[in-house]
């Protein structure tokens, strides 16, 4: 005898969830082989330093980009120069979130300097510099004397 689902005039009590689990396992796929694409960044040549932290991932922190060409991103949305401490205000002082200035190498000190005016305008108080670990060579033959 085989397994009666329902009879005559009756209601199925029990939901098939085999596919519901078999759609759920196919977009987690699909979010996991696309989530690392939807982080790259912008491209920025950074300074290097020897002491580097790491970035923090959290999502309770701003990233504020200068580019070689002068431009600026907060995260990977463009703003202007006047513009940029009232976007700074509502996305970084208001919601209590961190901010961190990722500038090219080749962007000059006084436009670095301008930039950090607005943001402390904007009401920032801590604001982190992001770096590149800097690339150690072969020690010199003096420093091997040591």
């Amino acid at each position: 005898m085989g397994m009666q689902v329902g009879g005559k005039g009756r209601f199925m009590a029990d939901v098939n969830v085999t596919p519901f689990v078999d759609v759920m396992l196919v977009l987690l796929i699909i979010f996991m082989v696309t989530a690392p694409m939807m982080t790259q960044g912008l491209q920025v040549d950074l300074p290097q330093t020897r002491a580097v932290s790491v970035l923090p991932k959290e999502s309770d922190s701003v990233v504020l980009t200068i580019k070689a060409d002068g431009s600026l991103y907060l995260d990977k949305y463009q703003v202007e120069l006047g513009d940029l401490g009232g976007q700074v205000q509502q996305l970084v002082t208001a919601q209590k979130k961190q901010l961190f200035l990722r500038a090219d190498k080749s962007v000059p000190y006084g436009t670095v300097v301008a930039v950090m005016g607005v943001v402390k305008e904007a009401g920032v108080d801590k604001l982190g510099v992001v770096a590149e670990e800097e690339k150690t060579a072969a020690p010199s033959p003096a420093a091997k004397k040591k």
